[in-house]
């Protein structure tokens, strides 16, 4: 087997390398990257890409067809991953999260990749009243980074038959630690802030619902995915990734980090206008159809690896959201050295 991982540089990456090289020994494994993130390694004893057999530092964008010579299966997680990114570049959002994903799929179904795993997200749900949104519910994308998720979805499924067989695993909030560790999560954010300064801000009122999940399950989730028959869910299957007990209030997340972190703080911006982005989700479905391969790691677990995590990197600091763990620093920055220019494209001159 010989299976192409895009956005492999990213905060999920290691995790999915980790996965696919324990359940798939001798397969190929590949790797395709811009490598804007590259540099972003945190408690990293090795390279993880050192457990590919090949890396490509390439745009998503522009693949080639030599590229995809040989592949069995596709993890694509490469995106503009979230809402201040998606608000920032909203056009290279569309181009990149919907226009780039199926321009790939296209290729590799005709290429005769078999399986196509798209990396989707909970946040289509958007502000969703009442009970937790199954897989039928109507979608309410309020972001650039929401909608283009969905208008991938929209054209991956047209392209699913016999042959092609799509899985779009709509995950739950990332969390967790990573070799390549984002802070613009929300529960990243609590245990950096915890760490940092003994103190939790919640912009919000913190009544909002997220669903969580640890990107350890996530790259679980992918390597079920990446095997899936279509018998098991249909060729093309768009699912709610995580569980239903991860599923959380924002003031309940900063309340488990003080409680998990002794000596810390909680602050709640009671005055704070709703924050839109509201959603419970339910999780049956994948519970139903991938019983082995479900979530493991707690909340608390989370923390804890977090906390662990951020102490072994000496961290402390206050003001890490004008750092390289917020990854629209990191590509702001690149563009102020012009190393990208305004399309997120390297720059040769530079």
């Amino acid at each position: 087997m010989k299976i192409l991982i895009t956005g492999n540089m990213g905060y999920i990456g290691p995790s999915v390398i980790y996965r696919l090289r324990a359940s798939y020994p001798s397969a190929t494994l590949v790797g395709l990257d811009t490598g804007f993130f590259a540099h972003c390694l945190t408690n990293a004893e090795k390279l993880p890409e050192s457990h590919l057999d090949m890396q490509y530092f390439a745009d998503v964008r522009k693949i080639s067809a030599q590229m995809l010579e040989g592949i069995d299966a596709i993890v694509h997680l490469a995106a503009l991953s979230n809402d201040p990114m998606g608000n920032r570049f909203e056009t290279l959002t569309l181009e990149i999260n919907h226009r780039a994903t199926i321009d790939l799929a296209t290729q590799a179904k005709q290429a005769g990749v078999s399986s196509f795993v798209f990396a989707s997200s909970c946040s289509i749900y958007g502000y969703a009243e009442g009970g937790p949104r199954t897989e039928s519910a109507e979608l309410n994308p309020l972001t650039a980074y929401a909608r283009s998720k969905v208008e991938a979805e929209k054209n991956l499924s047209a392209l699913a038959d016999d042959q092609f067989t799509v899985t779009s695993l709509r995950f739950a909030t990332a969390c967790g630690m990573s070799e390549r560790l984002r802070l613009d999560l929300v529960l990243n954010d609590f245990v950096a802030s915890a760490i940092g300064s003994q103190r939790i801000c919640v912009l919000s009122d913190g009544s909002p619902w997220r669903p969580l999940i640890n990107i350890k399950d996530m790259a679980r989730a992918i390597d079920w995915a990446v095997q899936r028959p279509a018998s098991q869910g249909g060729k093309f299957l768009a699912i709610n990734t995580g569980s239903n007990g991860w599923n959380y209030q924002v003031k309940q997340l900063a309340e488990a980090v003080a409680l998990a972190l002794p000596g810390v703080t909680v602050e709640i911006n009671a005055n704070a206008p709703p924050d839109k982005r509201s959603y419970r989700v339910n999780f049956d479905l994948y519970k139903e159809l991938a019983p082995d391969f479900q979530p493991k790691v707690d909340l608390m677990a989370t923390i804890a690896e977090l906390a662990d995590g951020l102490r072994r990197m000496q961290f402390r600091n206050e003001n890490f959201r004008e750092s390289q763990f917020m990854r629209l620093k990191v590509l702001t920055h690149l563009q102020e050295q012009r190393l990208l220019s305004e399309r997120l494209e390297w720059s040769r001159a530079a």
